[in-house]
């Protein structure tokens, strides 16, 4: 099985305890990438080599290595009966009777009220969906790509089709993102077969990515929103500092890759901008290629034949990928700003080990629900479920729940970036 705790033939572990019976102390110091455990509804599984064929990506174990991971390990997997299959061969043990069921700074009252609320909820069918609605969904972002190359092929390739043209795309491209998200996420279909199977049709051939790149990089940051070094979606690469911490830390240290206390002017050159375009392109071939993906970069090449071969006759082979650079602009600009204003307004910190409702509260906010909101944003307005339910049981137990206007939620990307900036200076220059 790969690291510490295997059972012995004289019915001992590595940690010295019998019958495999573990405390959190036990469980905590099986917290490295040659060695994970984890605990999911008391019993504690030994992970490691599992790690590497995970279908969900080896970093989302890790972040959970030596936790209680029963909250996320629920969220993710809507078919549980048919995960426990291959569960059964990693459980090593359980905890000892006398310790708890959470740990470290987890809310045992918040945990149980919101598994109430979720048993609640999915009696009364929250959880359901409707699959026509998704299909439509498709249905438009297809029109709209044969709209837009049919009126090329008919009005001609002059500057103004051109540019309604890249406009419809962008849009295109745009929806066909917030829509894999979904079937990304295992939430259409009630057979998750079928939800991989167009999600690899949308992100592959509709918009030219990769599934598994998605789900590996995507599924952390729900897993650890917010949480530094573990959610790649604040990963700056130095390029800014985020939240509190991060931006005190590297002033004191004397960090300064770049001038943080301009980085509210500068992030409109180098984040909306270039983040698809350059830095996600590159990085979807890297990953896979170098961790195989074959059959996604099949569906990634399907994705270009098919647009060269719609748009190279109409406009040379420079010109085709000057259009398709142009889209990717756009469009960049769109999901940065979008995906953004839920998070790097809220709380961002080093690893806090809260309890899953915390976590996510703290770290993400709603957007006022209206049609274009819903249709701007896909499914990302509302990031918290919009219910009586949610918002009385964050009011008792005092959890911010955050909703603001489209606008506002515009603007605090760019105040926050400013204020993070700020403390770095103050920091850099006097501590």
């Amino acid at each position: 099985m790969g690291g510490g705790g295997q059972q012995r033939e004289e019915g001992k572990t590595d940690s010295g305890k019998a019958g495999g019976v573990y405390t959190w102390e036990d469980v905590q110091s099986h917290c490295t990438k040659t060695d994970q455990w984890v605990v999911i509804n008391r019993k504690v599984y030994n992970v490691t080599q599992w790690a590497k064929r995970h279908p969900g990506g080896f970093r989302v174990l890790y972040h959970y290595a030596g936790e209680d991971a029963t909250e996320p390990f629920s969220a993710f997997h809507p078919d549980q009966k048919f995960v426990q299959k291959y569960m059964k061969a990693l459980q090593i043990g359980e905890l000892a009777a006398t310790e708890p069921s959470q740990d470290r700074n987890k809310n045992a009252a918040v945990m149980k009220d919101f598994q109430d609320l979720y048993v609640k909820a999915e009696s009364q069918g929250m959880f359901r969906t409707r699959p026509l609605f998704f299909i439509l969904h498709l249905g438009h972002i297809i029109l709209l790509e044969v709209l837009a190359l049919l009126m090329v092929r008919y009005f001609g390739t002059n500057w103004i089709v051109t540019l309604l043209c890249a406009v419809m795309l962008a849009t295109a491209q745009s929806q066909a993102g917030w829509l894999q998200h979904d079937f990304g996420h295992l939430s259409v279909f009630k057979k998750s077969y079928w939800n991989h199977v167009v999600h690899k049709f949308v992100i592959g051939h509709i918009k030219g990515a990769s599934a598994n790149w998605w789900n590996h990089r995507h599924f952390q940051h729900h897993a650890k929103p917010n949480v530094v070094l573990k959610d790649p979606d604040i990963n700056m690469l130095n390029l800014f500092v985020l939240g509190d911490s991060q931006p005190v830390e590297y002033g004191i240290k004397k960090i300064k890759n770049m001038p943080y206390n301009h980085q509210h002017k500068y992030f409109f050159l180098v984040g909306p901008p270039l983040l698809i375009p350059i830095f996600f392109h590159l990085q979807i071939i890297q990953t896979m290629i170098s961790r195989r993906y074959w059959v996604d970069l099949v569906w990634f090449m399907s994705f270009y034949i098919r647009y060269f071969y719609c748009y190279v006759p109409l406009y040379g082979v420079i010109g085709a990928t000057a259009l398709l650079f142009f889209v990717r602009f756009m469009e960049s600009h769109w999901f940065v700003w979008v995906t953004q204003m839920n998070h790097i307004p809220m709380e961002i910190d080093y690893e806090k080990h809260q309890d899953w409702l915390t976590m996510q509260l703290q770290s993400t906010c709603n957007v006022e629900q209206s049609f274009f909101n819903d249709w701007f944003k896909g499914s990302g307005d509302t990031q918290v479920p919009k219910c009586g339910l949610v918002q009385t049981l964050c009011k008792k137990h005092g959890i911010p729940y955050q909703t603001k206007t489209l606008w506002q939620a515009f603007s605090d990307i760019v105040t926050s970036l400013k204020s993070s900036g700020d403390l770095w200076l103050d920091a850099y220059l006097n501590k």
